[in-house]
């Protein structure tokens, strides 16, 4: 999936002084050239910043039209955590009233994400932030709202509107009314304990139902707040301690449910709710029956934005760091080596806890990488030498410390790790070099940060940005893997041709009917494989599952390694026998993999497993994104023959009378059954 790009230019970066010395700093970028338009940004450097340039792009009816810079428009306001006067959810209300059919026609590529909000009291209010949230990851909204307390009735109705609105996710909105409100007066421990579970119940089996009735839908679910209002009532102590108890209870029950249900997501709400203030607005709940505070559910709509991110195939995979003022205290080329704050004092403290958190998130599977404008001896002393340093140089995939513009590096880097800037996440104290790269490199997620270490943390967190529904074993090893491609890259370099290079590597690959424990990882391929993805269907873990235990269909993964190591789990294919016909419903690889022939090899085994099976043909798709043109031509470079083509969606048939042999230089494995042969 991917969005369309404005053509109106995006302002230039705010002025400001480079902090680093030991270098010349870069020069200042030249001006956009200015667009055909009657409507003009104003300048994002200026005191308001992308919140007037909102308000400009609203009065002058452009939201539309404007839509992607809209998006990164918000994404600067940081989640509209920022500022005060509410331009985040405001905007939220006017996209609401755009509609996105209206954006589609302006830019017609742009994802859609349909969530459906239900559950108990007022619910419109969780809408506009949700606008908001999706419109700064670059997707559009399409909501539907139900009724008043109407959950029960359209979870369970199959034929009912919600089902009809054919959603990809389903928001239910549970409250800590929906248990006062059945429970009399006066009442006891006991009468919340018994209401509580017939709550669970039901929660549980209405979900289980339209679970089963909507397999690939998400379904999300939160916890419930416990007011002090309620607490307050119980005037002992003991009382009040065993209704806490209760409704803990409850509420982990609650987040136990994916275990049984795995298309289900809870939002656990206490998190949300230190950081954004009281649950409930008792003026609201009273007046509007909206029983969560609009700065809860603006929390809560930023983890369901963060959820169609990732469903959307847009989960970053790179966290890219600035190092002088943000991973360390100083700037290195000032106060040298040994000079840095890091690990001592209360400054360097901050430091460390920022690094220990990029630590944790390198060890789930994010890779890590250093960009600063610095010379490189300094800065690997620094990370090799510092007794404060809590990241080495062995936790970074890559460090670039040169004087050249940190754009440029970044494209370098995402060159060398053959992965989209899309994929990055950079931080930055400086506000000249996080404004230069929003303007060149748009697609690269900024976190600004600023001279308050202690503040770090929560700036590089609050957004998720690598927020996954699973981990996986792969994702564990994944820095490692790429360190392992880097020296790949190395050994490619010490010859004259690919082919000697490809018969050197020793590329080992194994295809077989993915195994139950693999399943995880390959719902998660197709959720962040963009480029080497010939349809781009995105599944969740249980709708990989369903299509493995159905007999019709295969789900086979590709598993690689070579003279440097264990590639892991790396691609899949999804395969359907229908009578004498074989389809290949997608194909996926990788980008950690490209051209060793991986590729070409699976998929010479799979048309021979159907000839073996006695299919007459096998017919693949091919839907084309912005990120997917690389394989336009796989099927046909190998023997297929276009058939059909519905708006630029490609069918193509290969009879199995000419099946090309996979390249010599790959030892093939291949332990095929169910509908691939």
């Amino acid at each position: 999936m991917s969005t369309s790009s404005s053509s109106m230019a995006v302002p230039g970066p705010p002025a400001a002084t480079e902090h680093s010395t030991g270098g010349p700093p870069p020069d200042p970028p030249s001006p956009s050239p200015t667009p055909p338009s009657a409507w003009q940004p104003p300048d994002r450097g200026s005191p308001d910043g992308p919140a007037e340039a909102l308000r400009s792009l609203r009065r002058a009816g452009r939201l539309a039209a404007e839509y992607p810079l809209a998006g990164r428009l918000l994404a600067e306001l940081g989640g509209g955590l920022d500022e005060p006067g509410d331009e985040f959810v405001r905007t939220g209300r006017h996209l609401e009233r755009v509609g996105a059919d209206a954006v589609l026609r302006e830019h017609p590529a742009t994802p859609v994400v349909s969530v459906a909000v239900t559950g108990h009291g007022t619910l419109r209010d969780l809408v506009p932030p949700l606008h908001a949230e999706l419109a700064r990851h670059g997707l559009l909204l399409r909501p539907y709202v139900g009724g008043f307390n109407g959950y029960v009735a359209e979870l369970t109705d199959p034929d009912g509107d919600l089902a009809q609105a054919d959603p990809d996710i389903v928001a239910v909105l549970l409250t800590p009314a929906m248990i006062f409100e059945k429970v009399g007066t006066p009442w006891r421990p006991d009468d919340v304990a018994r209401v509580l579970a017939e709550n669970l119940r039901l929660v549980e089996g209405v979900v289980g139902a339209f679970c089963a009735a909507q397999p690939h839908v998400t379904v999300v679910l939160n916890t419930l707040p416990l007011l002090r209002q309620h607490t307050a009532q119980l005037v002992d102590a003991r009382s009040r301690a065993a209704l806490g108890a209760l409704w803990r209870e409850h509420n982990a029950a609650l987040l136990r449910l994916p275990e049984r249900q795995p298309r289900v997501v809870v939002v656990d709400l206490d998190p949300l709710i230190a950081a954004s203030g009281p649950a409930v607005d008792p003026r609201l709940a009273a007046y509007t029956q909206s029983h969560l505070s609009p700065g809860l559910l603006r929390l809560y709509a930023r983890e369901l934005g963060h959820l169609a991110r990732a469903q959307a195939g847009r989960t970053r995979k790179t966290l890219v760091l600035d190092l002088d003022e943000t991973v360390w205290g100083g700037v290195l080329g000032e106060v040298g080596p040994a000079g840095v704050e890091v690990g001592t004092g209360y400054r360097g403290e901050a430091f460390a806890a920022f690094q220990r958190v990029a630590r944790q998130l390198m060890a789930q599977g994010v890779l890590l990488a250093a960009v600063s404008k610095n010379d490189v001896e300094p800065v690997r002393q620094v990370l090799r030498e510092h007794p404060g340093m809590v990241l080495g140089e062995d936790d970074f995939v890559r460090v670039n410390a040169n004087w050249r513009p940190k754009h440029d590096n970044l494209a370098d880097l995402a060159r060398a790790l053959n992965l989209g800037v899309d994929s990055f996440v950079f931080v930055d104290d400086s506000p000249y070099e996080a404004g230069l790269v929003r303007r060149e490199l748009p697609a690269v997620a900024v976190v600004r940060v600023d001279d308050e270490p202690a503040l770090h943390v929560e700036r590089l967190l609050r957004d998720g940005w690598f927020d996954v529904r699973e981990l996986t074993a792969e994702d564990r090893t994944r820095t490692a893997k790429y360190r392992e491609d880097l020296v790949r890259s190395d050994f490619l370099d010490t010859f004259s041709s690919l082919e000697d290079y490809l018969r050197e590597l020793g590329v080992q690959v194994r295809l077989a009917s993915a195994t139950e424990p693999e399943l995880a990882r390959v719902a998660q391929l197709t959720a962040r494989t963009n480029q080497f993805n010939l349809t781009t269907r995105r599944l969740q873990p249980q709708q990989v599952a369903d299509l493995a235990a159905d007999p019709a269909w295969s789900v086979l993964g590709i598993r690689g390694a070579d003279r440097f190591g264990d590639n892991g789990l790396v691609g899949a294919v999804f395969t359907r026998r229908d009578d004498d016909l074989v389809h290949i419903d997608n194909f996926l690889l990788s980008c950690r993999v490209f051209a060793r022939g991986i590729e070409q090899a699976c998929l010479t085994a799979v048309l021979r497993a159907a000839l073996a099976a006695g299919a007459s043909a096998v017919t693949a798709g091919y839907r084309p994104t912005a990120k997917n043109g690389k394989v336009r031509d796989f099927y046909p470079r190998a023997g297929f023959q276009l058939i059909a083509d519905h708006g630029g969606e490609l069918l193509f048939r290969h009879d199995l009378t000419e099946i090309s042999p996979p390249p010599e230089h790959v030892e093939l494995t291949t332990s095929l059954t169910g509908a691939s042969a």
